[in-house]
């Protein structure tokens, strides 16, 4: 069945608040009041809104697998959390947050299938650094790639670090380079990658640099800005004179 349309659903929100206006005069039998006389005169007993939001999380207390992984209802979802480790859950209708101790360790969009495995590569990046050859075959990175967040331009940088510093070096330097998602986002990563290849840059210290130089822009772009405050600058004063007066003794 085709979902209605913007237009077709005001028309029904139009329609219903007529009829539930029209209601309003109704009379139940054996009530001297009217729907809506009752209506109004029932509001006096009602309790105040809340003043906070209610929770609309489900929460639970699950513990980190072997595989760095909790269960949430019937699906797994990756956690950055040692083995063994306890974590809380917080299930949301479109996503579900893991925290420890209080604090946001991951976010996952929620899954409504069952006995489903939800990964993210972020949260083996520290593990597959101390193992590279395990990233290829890897479900976290089959799930990136499901997510169209492992481009073309990853391949190829992996394939030329891998051409130059070998597959174990070449395999980590692009770990590394996958760590600055972390702080700088996959957007900003991306773009240092693609600038990287075409500069022909087969280097995590080169993408790094990329990926950095934006602020460095930022903070270049500030000084100019300050420089701009020069004319408020004055002479320090000099205070020779009043040194001086340190040697004298105060009379009485």
């Amino acid at each position: 069945m085709p979902l209605p349309q913007a237009r077709d659903l005001d028309e029904l929100n139009t329609q219903l608040l007529a009829a539930c206006r029209a209601d309003e005069g109704r009379q139940i039998a054996g009530h001297a009041l009217s729907v809506g006389a009752a209506m109004i005169a029932e509001r006096a007993h009602l309790l105040p809104l809340a003043e906070q939001n209610f929770e609309l999380a489900e929460l639970s207390f699950p513990r980190v697998d072997g595989l760095g992984c909790m269960r949430v209802r019937t699906n797994l979802y990756s956690a950055p959390a040692p083995p063994g480790k306890t974590v809380e859950v917080r299930l949301y209708p479109s996503h579900i947050e893991v925290r420890d101790e209080g604090r946001l360790i991951a976010r996952h969009e929620r899954c409504y299938e069952r006995c489903q495995q939800v990964f993210d590569l972020e949260h083996y990046l520290d593990v597959l650094e101390r193992k590279p050859g395990a990233l290829i075959g890897s479900k976290p990175l089959a799930a990136w790639r499901t997510r169209g967040l492992w481009p073309e331009s990853y391949d190829r940088l992996l394939a030329q670090l891998t051409d130059r510093h070998g597959k174990a070096s070449g395999t980590r330097q692009m770990i590394q380079v996958l760590s600055l998602i972390r702080p700088h986002g996959h957007t900003r990563v991306r773009a240092a990658v693609e600038e990287a290849i075409t500069l022909g840059c087969a280097d995590a210290a080169a993408v790094r640099h990329l990926v950095e130089a934006v602020d460095l822009a930022h903070a270049r772009h500030a000084l100019i800005e300050l420089g701009e405050l020069s004319r408020f600058e004055r002479p320090v004063p000099v205070m020779t004179d009043y040194d001086g007066l340190l040697g004298q003794e105060v009379m009485p």
